[in-house]
């Protein structure tokens, strides 16, 4: 899929995800190419566009190890279960070495699983996941 088509599943599964579990899971994602030790945003939704940039290498620091330590494949994903604040919560590998990094920026990863709706919100998370399994990012 190319990049407007990401952008257009990513935004359909996360109402999806927000109507499931009663109230907005990640509100702010992004798109990332991370070839070699660059980062290039692609695309960005969320309260603080302004200083996303800025507060990124932060903010991913948590995710950015498992990204190193790990072998993923497209469509696999992780969560840093207590990324707080503004520090990224989750990411799906959705090309060669493009990902889409989701966050709370109110609740960490911990604190949503808690909630009992999130049995079901998982479903639209996975079925983003199969999405891009089946039809790979590319730019």
């Amino acid at each position: 899929m190319n990049l407007e088509q990401a952008v257009k599943v990513t935004k359909e599964s996360f109402d999806n995800m927000n109507s499931l579990y009663g109230k907005v899971v990640f509100d702010e994602w992004v798109i990332l190419s991370f070839s070699g030790e660059k980062e290039t945003i692609l695309a960005y939704s969320g309260p603080r566009r302004e200083h996303f940039k800025q507060n990124f290498v932060n903010d991913v620091k948590t995710l950015r190890v498992e990204l190193r330590r790990n072998k993923y494949h497209v469509g696999d994903f992780e969560f840093a279960r207590e990324a707080a604040g503004t520090h990224c919560d989750a990411f799906i590998m959705t090309g060669d070495d493009l990902f889409l990094i989701c966050n709370s920026t109110n609740l960490s990863m911990s604190t949503i699983t808690k909630d009992p709706n999130w049995v079901m919100a998982q479903v639209p998370f996975a079925e983003l996941t199969d999405k891009f399994r089946q039809d790979p990012l590319t730019t």
